[in-house]
């Protein structure tokens, strides 16, 4: 018997050779699909076509959020078994692939982009990380190299080194679609099988026709094999009319079932309806289920104790039963926090600021969703370096409970516009909102028009007050300046 031992070569390349004989050795390198590297946009939650411009967004904003698209990366990686030291040098590599990722959230939300809204570190997050869960669904432990390698499919090559020709079998590289198992083969057939009547199964057809084009349903049944063999009449149809009749637009069907395919194999009378009826008790407005469930479809899929746990600790702070059902309407994926490992520190964490936890809940639940290492505390001691108090920092946070959303790159971009603006520092503890607004879009614009008028507006009326109310104030305070 010949025995092989597979070494791994950077780039993915992959060698077989002999240990009891001398072999020509070859380097392997796996070919992977062109299409893994574009398909961003046109699958993505926001239906955009991927043509939204890099030129439409600022330099300075573009480099903060390469910044974070690196920080999301990294922790991917991590999250996957690679050492920081590993994760860090993959980064390195990874410039192209990082320009794509941010090419793919001005795609994802090029509607936000336009009216001038930057976006915060949780919708970065969210935009990428589904992204990222669904390239390593697909191509496994070679991920890092698809990553390095981007945008250039690898091809065979042949190592220049000659060694004794004894010729032996030689193991051949697995092809792609090795890296998944026969489980999720067998769902992939089975969504472009043709039948005997030469057309696509029943089910597939059907949610072709919903909008969901046949790629969208490979990469949800990569993800989730068992999307594939649930019944059209018996799983897929009754879940989609019966979202159709909580007020959930057609067009919206699509993308739900890609947040939660899982959605299709729950019973509508064991589960979800009972699950919604549960939810609606403890403070859903029902009124609202279409939007809530397109937020987060994932909503009807946890158990009724995690539910209930949640609901409890939110009583717990001090929440009351109209603000409770505000906070889970507005933002229903806080029921996917932990409340041991991410709700209750950071309670502890914001507390121990002096910040009331349960106006924070109320007006910015997604904050408790942060990494305290990775987000709170970085941005805490830059306001701290920056002069600011723990209480100015807490009165901030409490009056723009975003604050901590943005990234730390963000907050350095406008703090030091800010120094050029001439505003005592009071100004962004009595109005934070300011980290909120768009620095070229808004601030920027605003400042130079006013500057260019020779007026003072307060920090909060230039960036507050619409278009009209803006320029109205500026020919009140022009008045002012005339009559004295």
């Amino acid at each position: 018997m010949i025995s092989f031992m597979r070494l791994r070569i950077p780039n993915a390349k992959l060698a077989f050779l002999s240990r009891t004989s001398r072999v020509p050795l070859y380097r392997i390198v796996l070919s992977l699909p062109q299409k893994v590297f574009f398909c961003a946009a046109k699958y993505s939650e926001s239906e955009v076509d991927g043509s939204f411009s890099l030129r439409l967004v600022p330099p300075t904003l573009v480099a903060a959020e390469k910044e974070e698209a690196k920080a999301v990366l990294t922790l991917f990686l991590k999250k996957q078994g690679l050492s920081n030291a590993l994760a860090a040098r993959a980064i390195n590599r990874s410039d192209s692939f990082i320009d794509h990722l941010v090419s793919r959230l001005h795609s994802v939300h090029k509607s936000r982009y336009l009216v001038g809204r930057e976006l915060t570190t949780l919708e970065i997050r969210d935009a990428l990380i589904p992204y990222l869960e669904a390239l390593h669904e697909e191509y496994g432990s070679i991920l890092v190299d698809v990553v390095e390698s981007f945008p250039n499919p690898p091809v065979v090559e042949k190592i220049e080194e000659t060694v004794e020709k004894v010729p032996i079998p030689v193991t051949p590289a697995s092809p792609p679609s090795a890296v998944l198992d026969s489980k999720k083969l067998k769902a992939l057939a089975r969504v472009t099988d043709i039948g005997p009547t030469g057309k696509l199964p029943p089910h597939i057809l059907y949610l072709v026709e919903l909008g969901m084009d046949i790629e969208r349903i490979r990469v949800i049944t990569r993800k989730f094999p068992a999307f594939a063999y649930y019944s059209l009449e018996g799983k897929i149809k009754p879940v989609v009319e019966f979202l159709l009749d909580l007020g959930v637009p057609r067009s919206q069907i699509p993308i739900i079932l890609s947040k939660r395919p899982q959605l299709c194999g729950i019973s509508l009378s064991d589960n979800l309806i009972p699950t919604m009826t549960f939810l609606e008790e403890l403070g859903v407005d029902k009124e609202q289920w279409a939007k809530v469930i397109y937020r987060f479809p994932a909503l009807l899929t946890y158990s009724r104790p995690k539910l209930r746990a949640t609901v409890d600790f939110l009583y717990e702070m001090g929440l009351s039963a109209e603000c409770v059902s505000k906070v889970l309407t507005r933002c229903p994926n806080i029921i996917s926090y932990s409340v041991e490992d991410k709700l209750r520190p950071a309670t502890e964490y914001f507390r121990s600021m002096g910040v009331d936890v349960g106006v924070l809940l109320y007006r910015c639940p997604q904050t408790f969703g942060l990494s305290i290492e990775a987000n709170i505390k970085p941005a805490t001691e830059f306001f701290k370096d920056k002069g600011f108090s723990m209480t100015e920092i807490a009165t901030m946070v409490s009056r723009y409970g975003a604050l901590y959303t943005f990234s730390l790159a963000k907050l350095v971009l406008k703090w030091e516009f800010f120094l050029t603006m001439g505003y005592p520092r009071a100004e962004l503890v009595k109005f934070p909102q300011y980290f909120g607004y768009s620095l070229e879009e808004r601030i920027k614009p605003r400042f130079a028009i006013m500057t260019d008028k020779g007026v003072r507006l307060l920090l909060n009326q230039m960036l507050s007050l619409s278009e009209d109310g803006f320029n109205k104030a500026l020919k009140r305070k022009l008045q002012k300046l005339i009559d004295n």
